[in-house]
């Protein structure tokens, strides 16, 4: 089957989707003749001009979140014909209900996340899950309703904490829209040979040595984590990490990476350890690819990290 491309307009209600949604659809630059799904999952403050839509547009609405289910939005694909997907998505719904509902033919073509600047915080200590859920895979956050002069910073942080490669805009009014040019410095020194990783900064470090993994080739690092063993592992092996929370409580895992030593049987599965590595980006069969693998130099018992559980900035 053909692929669809879905455009996932998130956030919560008056946060500006219905008013960006129209203003893309009646743009000739968007379309070319191509016909769209326009799904509501919620009833927006502004109503839709189909008049204005440059496009034939198909809209359909999904009043509940127990609707919005595979056999729902197949039924839906097979009564109409479309090109294109847009989604203008439920603030109060999680966005795994619609990624695992989607047809195997759907694929998110992008995501943009739209925040009221004037109640984002507070929203933000009411609603933490349902706000990071909303950021945590956008390629653009747009914050509206701004004021020029206005304290940047918790907005920056909040997103970085949940997606660093997030694209955020900032919009004071029509046409007057500011791009986040805010740097995100490495709390340690990842160009050094070798440099330690204090407990406070374990999560970023983890976060980016995913991300870069070839920024971390060779270098030598000394960390604070804990052992954990599974049968799976070779005798040399053990994952060496800590468990980190990126939003609240209930997200709670254990992140880390495979690490290599000869004394490696020696040390008891939950055992807090320093290490001081090399890393090396090889094959590894725990992660199933081309992974960050600790060589260690050294493995040696230690009092636990504080913070036992690791959090962002």
């Amino acid at each position: 089957m053909r692929e669809k491309p879905v455009y996932l307009f998130n956030g919560f209600l008056g946060c500006g989707k219905t008013t960006f949604i129209m203003d893309t659809l009646s743009t000739p630059d968007f379309g070319a003749g191509e016909k769209t799904l326009l799904l509501l999952c919620e009833e927006g403050e502004v109503e839709y001009d189909t008049s204005k839509f440059c496009d034939e547009v198909h809209i359909v609405r999904i009043e509940e979140e127990s609707d919005l289910t595979e056999a729902r939005l197949n039924g839906i694909a097979s009564r109409y014909k479309f090109d294109r997907v847009l989604v203008e998505y439920n603030g109060m719904w999680m966005t795994d209900t619609l990624f695992q509902s989607m047809p195997r033919n759907w694929i998110i073509a992008q995501e943009m996340t739209f925040f009221d600047a004037n109640t984002f915080l507070l929203y933000n200590q009411n609603m933490r899950q349902l706000v990071f859920n909303k950021m945590q895979t956008a390629e653009l956050v747009v914050f509206n309703r701004c004021t020029h002069g206005f304290d940047k910073m918790a907005f920056h942080r909040e997103v970085r904490v949940a997606n660093r490669r997030s694209t955020i805009l900032y919009e004071y009014g029509p046409y007057d829209i500011e791009r986040d040019e805010i740097e995100d410095p490495l709390p340690f020194d990842k160009e050094a040979a070798r440099f330690t990783v204090k407990d406070e900064d374990y999560a970023e470090w983890y976060r980016d040595i995913n991300e870069k993994q070839d920024d971390y080739e060779g270098k030598v690092i000394t960390v604070k984590g804990r052992v954990a063993k599974t049968p799976e592992l070779e005798a040399n092996k053990f994952a060496f990490g800590r468990h980190v929370m990126t939003c609240c409580v209930e997200d709670i895992q254990f992140c880390g990476l495979i690490a290599v030593s000869t004394e490696a049987e020696s040390f008891k599965n939950g055992e807090w350890v320093a290490v001081t590595a090399k890393v090396k980006n090889v094959p590894e069969r725990a992660y199933g690819e081309v992974g960050p693998v600790l060589y260690c130099q050294s493995v040696k018992r230690c009092d636990p990290a504080d913070p036992e559980v690791a959090t962002f900035y």
